[in-house]
C-alpha cells in the first residue's frame, strides 16, 4: 500500500525480530521475505509483517545524520546493515541480562529488583555488543562471549547508578525513566550498584565455557583494572575535581574520559577478541580501536548535551552547562569538537585495516557512535 511517511517493516519469527527493512513508499518486494527466510534456514516459517510509521530509524541508526557524522567512507561499513546486526543481537542479550539476576529468597527480593531496574531499562547496549562482534571477528561464538558481555553491561549499569546519585551527577532521570535512587532510595541504589559490579566477575567466571582459563582470567583481570584507580574510580573523581575549575587543559580531559568512558570499551573490545582466540598483538589493535571510539563516544555525548533534547537523550539535556562541567565543546567549541570527533573514528578504523570484512560489525558501530542522536 503507497504511503508517503517513512516506515520500517520487521519481520518476526517467535517473537522475535528476524529481518528489517526500511523504505518510504510502495510494496515489500518479495525478496525481502526470501532472504530472511534464507538466513534462517527454514522450510516454513510463520510471519507476521508489522509496517510501523517511523519518524527514524531505531535508536542504533538514525534515518537522517547529525552535522557531525563521520566523514569516513568506509565500503565494508556502508554495505554492512548495522540496523539487521543489532536486531539479531538485541534479543539473546535481552535474555541473558535478565536471567543474570535472579532473587533466591524473599529477602534478597528488593535488591534483586533494584538490579534489574537498571539492568533492563534499556540503553544501546553497545559494550556487550561489541564484545560479541570482537569474539566473532575471530571466529569465535556468542556463547563464549556471552558472560563477559553481560558482566560489562553489569558494570556499565553500575557506574550509570551511582553516576546519578545526589553526591555525584545528581540526575532523576535515566534512559527515559526516573533513576534508580528516585525509585528505590539512595542507599538500596548504593548497594544495587556494588551488587552489580561482584556479580559481574562472578559472572564471567562461573559461565564462561570452552574457553582457556587463562583467557578468561585474562578478562577477569582487565575487567577489574577497568573500574578501579585507574578506571572508571579515577577517571570519575578526576571529572568531579574538575567541576567549576578554572584552567582545565585538554590533556586532563582527555585522560578523564580515556578513564572514566574509554577503559570500558577497550575491555569489551579486547575480551571479545582474547574470547575468540587473538593474539596478543591482534588483542593491542583492537585496544587502539576501542580507546579512540570511547574518546568519540564521549565528545559525541558532549554535543549532544548541547545540541539534543531531554526528549531525545532520555535523560537531562543542558546539564554538563548547568553544572559548569569541563567538556569538549567547551574547551573546543561545538565545531572542532565535530571534527575531533570524525578524527578520532577515523583513526579507530585504521587500527582494523588488517581484520578485512570481518570487521564490518565494528566499523558500522564505530560509524554509529557519532551519528547517534542520544
Amino acid at each position: 500500500q503507497e504511503q508517503k511517511q517513512p516506515r520500517t517493516v520487521r519481520l518476526f519469527f517467535k517473537g522475535r525480530v528476524v529481518a528489517q527493512r526500511h523504505q518510504s513508499q510502495g510494496c515489500i518486494p518479495y525478496h525481502f521475505y526470501h532472504q530472511a527466510l534464507e538466513k534462517m534456514k527454514l522450510s516454513a516459517l510463520s510471519l507476521a509483517a508489522a509496517l510501523l510509521a517511523a519518524p527514524q530509524v531505531a535508536a542504533f541508526a538514525p534515518a537522517t545524520k547529525p552535522a557531525f557524522a563521520t566523514s569516513l567512507a568506509s565500503a565494508t561499513a556502508t554495505e554492512f546493515d548495522l540496523n539487521e546486526y543489532l536486531l539479531s543481537k538485541k534479543g539473546p542479550i535481552e535474555k541473558a541480562l535478565e536471567e543474570s539476576v535472579d532473587s533466591n529468597c524473599p529477602e534478597t527480593k528488593k535488591i534483586c529488583e533494584s538490579m534489574l531496574y537498571s539492568l533492563m531499562a534499556g540503553g544501546k547496549r553497545i559494550r556487550p555488543v561489541v564484545c560479541l562482534a570482537a569474539c566473532e571477528m575471530f571466529d569465535g561464538s556468542d556463547e563464549k562471549a556471552m558472560p563477559a558481555a553481560v558482566a560489562l553491561e553489569m558494570i556499565h549499569t553500575m557506574s550509570l547508578i551511582h553516576d546519578d546519585l545526589p553526591s555525584m551527577d545528581n540526575d532523576d532521570l535515566r534512559r527515559g525513566k526516573p533513576t534508580n535512587h528516585v525509585i528505590y532510595g539512595e542507599d538500596v541504589a548504593i548497594l544495587s550498584g556494588d551488587a552489580l559490579l561482584s556479580e559481574s566477575f562472578k559472572h564471567v567466571a562461573l559461565n564462561t565455557k570452552g574457553v582457556d582459563p587463562q583467557r578468561v582470567l585474562d578478562v577477569v583481570v582487565r575487567l577489574g583494572r577497568s573500574v578501579g584507580p585507574n578506571g572508571l574510580a579515577g577517571g570519575q573523581v578526576m571529572d568531579l575535581e574538575c567541576e567549576a575549575k578554572d584552567g582545565v587543559t585538554l590533556e586532563e580531559l582527555t585522560w578523564i574520559h580515556t578513564h572514566k568512558t574509554a577503559t570500558l570499551l577497550q575491555v569489551a573490545v579486547a575480551s571479545g577478541a582474547i574470547l575468540g582466540g587473538a593474539t596478543p598483538e591482534e588483542v593491542a589493535a583492537c585496544e587502539k580501536f576501542a580507546l579512540n571510539i570511547g574518546l568519540a563516544f564521549q565528545v559525541a555525548d558532549d554535543i549532544l548535551d548541547v545540541t539534543a533534547s531531554t526528549e531525545d537523550l532520555g535523560k537531562t539535556a543542558g546539564k554538563d552547562e548547568d553544572t559548569d562541567k569541563t567538556t569538549y565543546p567547551k574547551l573546543l567549541g561545538l565545531q572542532e569538537s565535530k571534527d575531533e570527533a570524525r578524527r578520532l573514528i577515523d583513526e579507530a578504523k585504521a587500527s582494523l585495516e588488517q581484520f578485512g570484512d570481518r570487521a564490518a560489525p565494528l566499523l558500522a558501530i564505530a560509524d554509529y557512535i557519532v551519528d547517534r542522536k542520544n
